[in-house]
C-alpha cells in the first residue's frame, strides 16, 4: 500500500470521525432539550444508581443524559476533541473502544458510587477517550499518535483532577471510565504480522539497486 493511498484512507476516516462526532453531539443536546424540559426527569429514571438491578440499563443511557445546561456545555467541548481523536484510526474501532468506555464507567460506578446518589453525563466517555489517546500511540506504535498523546496530555493535565475521589462530582464513573480507555488502548491495538517488517527491507533495497543500475546504464558509465 502506497503512502499516498494510506493518507487518503486516513483522511477518509478522519472525515467519517468528524461527522460522528457532530452526529453524537447533535443527539446528546437533543435529548438534553427533551430532559430540561421534562425537569431532569429522564436523568432521574434513567440515570445510574449504585447498586440498584433495576437501574443497570442506565450504563447505556447515563452518558446521553445531563443535569443542567452547563453540564452539557462543560462536557461537550472536550467530549468532541477526545472523541475526535479516538476516532479518526477507524470509525468501526472507535465503536468498539466507545462500547468498552461506556461499560467499564457506568459498572465500576454502579459498584461503587454512593446509592442515594443518581450518575448521568458523558464525562466517563470523555475520561475514557482521554486515557485512550494517551496510550494508543505507544500500543500502535505509531509516532504521530505518541505526539498527539503527549501534547493532550500536557495541555489537559488538569483532567486528571477529576479521577480523584470529590464530594458532589462522579469522581468513580470518570475513573473507572479512564481505565478502561486505557484498558480498550490495548485490546483494540494494531496487529501487524510478525514477519511483515522482515520482508520489506530487502524488497526496497533489491528495487533501489536496481533502479540505480538501470540509471547507471542509461547513462552510459
Amino acid at each position: 500500500m502506497t503512502d499516498g493511498h494510506t493518507a487518503e484512507i486516513m483522511i477518509a476516516e478522519a472525515r467519517k470521525a468528524f461527522w460522528v462526532m457532530v452526529g453524537f453531539l447533535g443527539l446528546i443536546w437533543v435529548v438534553q432539550i427533551v430532559n430540561w424540559a421534562g425537569d431532569y426527569g429522564l436523568s432521574y429514571h434513567y440515570g445510574i444508581r449504585a447498586w440498584d438491578v433495576d437501574r443497570l440499563p442506565g450504563i447505556v443511557s447515563a452518558p446521553l443524559l445531563h443535569w443542567s445546561w452547563a453540564h452539557i456545555e462543560g462536557n461537550s467541548g472536550p467530549l468532541f476533541i477526545f472523541g475526535f481523536l479516538a476516532a479518526y484510526r477507524g470509525v468501526r474501532k472507535f465503536l468498539g473502544v466507545t462500547g468498552l468506555i461506556a461499560l467499564a464507567s457506568g459498572l465500576g460506578s454502579w459498584f461503587t458510587a454512593d446509592s442515594s446518589a443518581i450518575g448521568a453525563g458523558a464525562s466517563g466517555l470523555v475520561f475514557g477517550y482521554f486515557g485512550y489517546v494517551l496510550v494508543r500511540g505507544a500500543f500502535d506504535r505509531h509516532l504521530i499518535d505518541i505526539v498527539i498523546g503527549l501534547v493532550m496530555g500536557l495541555c489537559f493535565a488538569y483532567q486528571f483532577a477529576g479521577l480523584l475521589p470529590a464530594e458532589g462530582i462522579g469522581w468513580q464513573a470518570h475513573a473507572f471510565g479512564f481505565v478502561g480507555g486505557i484498558v480498550g488502548g490495548y485490546l483494540f491495538r494494531d496487529r501487524r504480522p510478525a514477519h511483515a517488517p522482515k520482508q520489506a527491507p530487502k524488497a526496497a533495497t533489491g528495487d533501489s539497486r536496481s533502479a540505480l543500475l538501470k540509471e547507471i546504464e542509461d547513462l552510459g558509465l
